[in-house]
């Protein structure tokens, strides 16, 4: 005989989890657009004759839209909810997709990788916003971290699809056939292969894209945003479809955290009671950057042809994001047992080693040994995505209360994509004249954020997020009202 409960529990985590993989479709998105670029920046460069300010700019413009989505992005997914956000994501998302794959000129390539940017930044503060605000506390930061996974998981794909890209397109090949006669559509002048080749590798992402729109049409919306706007019905109903064993004393605490808002009217994200968690959500971001991730997420194949050759760095660049992968599902293993500080610090100290171990390999110029700057790089990946990779979206998702989440996700990831903006427009320039001290810096950055994580950061694992408030001191017990009473 089975047991109807046990069934009932099965079926509201595989909901749980569907609910999940879909949302997290935007951090895939995310990683897909982030990595792609690595592979056509040569190529760009080459075709419109940047020189290596404007190159920067091209490149990172996507970046400038991820400042502007990541800080914009809060009003509409609080006015509107969180799964419409989303649907407006996945439509900048394939709107940029497309215009890359077909812009003729340098300014227009720039326009839509800045609206690819808008996707980016949106879904880096709406995808573990949603997320946090379906999963039940037990399993949260491993849910949120699917996030990441998908992040790390598109970057990879990004890299493979790079990778055949430039191996199926030939002169002869029917493809580069089929390119070009869609491409005379907007030009009259015939196409270089090379020319197709970057189109096809950033036009790609319009089959992710599709599918996240399409599907997110059949997840629910965030049931703390339900209770904000009043349908706690709906809310509890939400609840109970993602398996939360106490769906009503779980939407007791979500109006309680709300009633003191509700009466304030319009909260405020810069005010002293929420000073901790603004600290913490900018630390937490700037160290996120200054490891030099995404500097080696978007120049890695320039960064391994200082060790080998050309083609021999672009599939080197599969290498990265197959580690990155790896390591990332074996945080997801880990971060709710070992908790976010513990990762940090650990992370943060391995980092170190790995960067002044690349420094000391390119200050040896051609006598430097492949095998070890390549593994210091693979190492500062792996590295980077067992710790702060993983813990950056769980943990700014975690510290800021339900009054103000939307604005305190968007406030940490506005820092995370300004700093990246920062170091991808000047890593090339840097790189070209100082790779060793460029990597020197980052160790450097890595040892401050070990002294962080020692001295400042508290554990956030555990326990559902209105508890966090209290242990931050920010719970609505907290407001000069309450004191008063």
């Amino acid at each position: 005989m089975i047991d109807a409960t046990s069934h009932s529990n099965k079926i509201k985590t595989y909901s749980l989890l569907y609910v999940v993989i879909v949302s997290a479709l935007g951090g895939f998105l995310f990683g897909f657009d982030s990595g792609v670029i690595s592979g056509c920046e040569k190529a760009i460069q080459a075709e419109f004759q940047l020189n290596g300010f404007w190159h920067g700019f091209t490149v990172s413009g996507a970046l400038i839209g991820t400042i502007i989505g990541a800080f914009s992005v809060g009003w509409p997914s609080d006015k509107f909810g969180r799964r419409p956000t989303l649907m407006l994501m996945a439509i900048l998302f394939l709107i940029s997709a497309a215009g890359c794959a077909f812009s003729g000129t340098q300014p227009v390539l720039a326009w839509m990788r800045f609206i690819g940017g808008l996707a980016i930044g949106g879904a880096s503060v709406v995808v573990p916003l949603y997320i946090v605000e379906v999963a039940p506390g037990p399993v949260r930061g491993r849910l949120v971290a699917v996030n990441q996974l998908n992040i790390v998981f598109g970057i990879l794909v990004s890299y493979i699809s790079n990778y055949y890209v430039a191996k199926v397109i030939t002169a002869e090949g029917w493809l580069y056939v089929a390119c070009e006669n869609i491409a005379k559509v907007f030009t009259s002048s015939p196409m270089p292969v090379e020319h197709v080749m970057w189109r096809l590798m950033l036009g790609v992402e319009c089959v992710p894209a599709i599918a996240f729109l399409v599907l997110l049409f059949t997840i629910p919306e965030s049931p703390r945003w339900l209770v904000r706007v009043g349908r706690n019905d709906a809310a509890r109903k939400v609840l109970d479809f993602v398996g939360d064993l106490t769906p009503d004393k779980t939407l007791a605490e979500i109006k309680e955290t709300l009633v003191e808002a509700a009466r304030l009217g319009h909260v405020d994200l810069f005010q002293k009671r929420y000073f901790k968690p603004i600290v913490l959500a900018f630390f937490i971001a700037f160290f996120n950057q200054v490891s030099g991730i995404n500097a080696i997420n978007y120049y890695a194949p320039r960064i391994f042809e200082n060790f080998v050759g050309t083609q021999s760095a672009l599939a080197a660049t599969v290498g990265v994001g197959t580690v990155n992968l790896i390591f990332t599902m074996l945080a997801f293993l880990i971060i709710d047992k070992f908790g976010r500080r513990v990762m940090i610090i650990g992370g943060a100290s391995a980092m170190t080693v790995m960067h002044f171990l690349i420094a000391w390999q390119l200050s040896l110029g051609t006598e430097a040994n492949p095998v070890l700057a390549i593994g210091g790089i693979l190492g500062f990946i792996a590295f980077f995505a067992i710790s702060s990779g993983a813990v950056i979206w769980v943990f700014i998702s975690e510290i800021f209360p339900n009054a103000v989440r939307a604005k305190g996700q968007a406030f940490g990831c506005f820092t995370h994509w300004f700093m990246c903006t920062l170091i991808s427009w000047a890593f090339p320039a840097v790189a070209e004249k100082a790779g060793t001290y460029a990597f020197g810096f980052f160790g450097l950055m890595m040892v401050c954020q070990i002294i962080f994580a020692i001295f400042w950061m508290p554990e956030t694992k555990g326990g559902t997020i209105e508890d966090i408030e209290h242990r931050l001191g920010i719970g609505p017990e907290h407001t000069p009202a309450a004191k008063l009473n």
